[in-house]
């Protein structure tokens, strides 16, 4: 057993009065490596995911800066014999007390590349040999800084994760974050470069040259913006590792993106907003009032789809929706919608406001699924119907009249003035976020100027 080590078993009782913070830290704050699971959460996980966690090595792990380079250092990982302990409890407990000591150590002066000199020690040893308490020490007060001997190499220890476990470690830590719809996405994404990969390899041996060939694939086989989305969400995952010193640095913050040419569906001419109106009125009704939410309340499909019979208050003409930048946003409902709602006062105030049968029932499907299936049915109906194009779909409906809207202002008012009352109304955060969406969907027009080129 190292001397380090044999110091920490027996410090821990003295760590909070000895604790003194040095100036200029040269370490890391030791933290304890529970199996690549939270912790915190342990009861909440299933018993298979408690034995695959207790079935793995549990240690302490820390940096310290190395004088050569002046940088932070990788230390080798402290284990101290835990993992023959058999419970969760014991592990923790005894981790723990070692974290504590290194900890304070550290502070004290202790380096880690050297044997710190234990003469000054006077040790209380345990009568039992079957007994899991750490010794007691007396540390004396003309002895608090360990005197350093001759210096003994002590070679650096690679990090143990694989890669596979640093990318569930991270996929739960980033559930925790995202809702429901963009978590599938996101992990998607993540398990599709998973499995391009040795997933047994150590996650230290992933590469920026790796990753990036990676994406290039995605940028042949797909398109550039997928290849960009692909590595949005692979930078996120990899922040998680790096934050948690699983990994030295988030390198893919330095692979570059791609310029892509923007995609946007095109406005609907009024006339061909009329005939689909007129249509839908006869064959379809749902998907006619579900659209209407979509023109007169600026909302997006899927927050459409979000809509509970509890969110619509019409007696104070308010809505309340999960949008996509706030957890809740608050729109008024205008009257021409309000009067093509049927009575919802009878309806179950927690089902959906609408299901693919009817306005107000239970739908058993998760929020991408009940999108896709408005999505597929405007297609159908619609789409087929009138032989409209990929560039044609319910979210051009937002588009028409965001831009009926806005040139109806501008009847009125001066371009600022009509942008600011415009504002309140989709729901846009900033002007020029505005002004970017109203020049991207060609809102605004000059008159004719004919008479100049004359």
């Amino acid at each position: 057993m190292s001397s380090i080590l044999l110091l920490l078993q027996r410090v821990h009782q003295n760590v909070h009065q000895t604790r003194h913070l040095l100036t200029k830290k040269k370490f890391s704050e030791p933290k304890i490596y529970t199996g690549g699971v939270d912790i915190t959460l342990w009861n909440e996980l299933s018993k298979e995911e408690q034995n695959n966690a207790m079935s793995k090595d549990w240690y302490i792990y820390y940096k310290f800066i190395d004088d050569t380079t002046g940088k932070l250092k990788r230390m080798p990982n402290i284990k101290g014999g835990c993992n023959r302990c058999k419970t969760k409890r014991e592990r923790l407990t005894m981790l723990t007390h070692l974290r504590d000591a290194l900890e304070c150590l550290v502070e004290k002066g202790l380096n880690p590349y050297l044997d710190p000199d234990l003469s000054f020690l006077e040790l209380e040893t345990s009568t039992s040999s079957k007994s899991k308490t750490p010794l007691k020490t007396q540390i004396p007060e003309s002895k608090v800084t360990p005197i350093i001997p001759e210096p003994v190499k002590v070679a650096q220890q690679e990090a143990v994760l694989s890669i596979k476990d640093a990318f569930e470690y991270a996929l739960k830590v980033k559930k925790k974050s995202l809702n429901d719809t963009s978590y599938i996405n996101f992990a998607g994404r993540i398990n599709r470069f998973k499995k391009a990969l040795d997933e047994n390899a150590p996650i230290t041996s992933l590469t920026r040259k790796k990753t990036n060939e990676y994406l290039n694939g995605i940028l042949e086989n797909t398109s550039a913006r997928n290849r960009n989305n692909s590595r949005i969400d692979l930078s996120s995952l990899f922040e998680v590792l790096a934050n948690d010193e699983i990994i030295p640095e988030n390198f893919i913050k330095r692979i570059n993106t791609i310029k892509t040419k923007p995609e946007r569906n095109k406005t609907y001419t009024p006339e061909m907003q009329e005939n689909i109106y007129s249509y839908l009125k006869k064959t379809d009704p749902i998907l006619l009032l579900f659209i209407k939410f979509i023109s007169y309340n600026f909302l997006r499909p899927v927050e459409v789809c979000r809509l509970k019979v509890k969110d619509l208050d019409i007696k104070d003409k308010k809505l309340y929706v999960k949008a996509k930048n706030k957890p809740v946003k608050i729109k008024i409902i205008p009257e021409i919608l309000i009067k093509d709602l049927p009575d919802l006062s009878k309806m179950n105030k927690d089902d959906f406001l609408f299901t693919p049968s009817k306005i107000g029932g239970e739908w058993i499907a998760s929020e991408n699924n009940r999108r896709d299936n408005f999505s597929k049915r405007f297609k159908l109906v619609v789409k087929d119907h009138f032989g409209l194009g990929s560039d044609y779909g319910m979210y051009s409906f937002r588009h028409t009249f965001i831009t009926k809207l806005y040139r109806e202002l501008r009847k009125t008012y001066s371009p600022f003035e009509a942008k600011s009352i415009l504002m309140n109304i989709t729901g846009h955060s900033t002007m020029s976020a505005l002004e970017l969406y109203l020049r991207d969907i060609d809102a605004e027009l000059p008159e004719d100027y004919s008479h100049l080129l004359k």
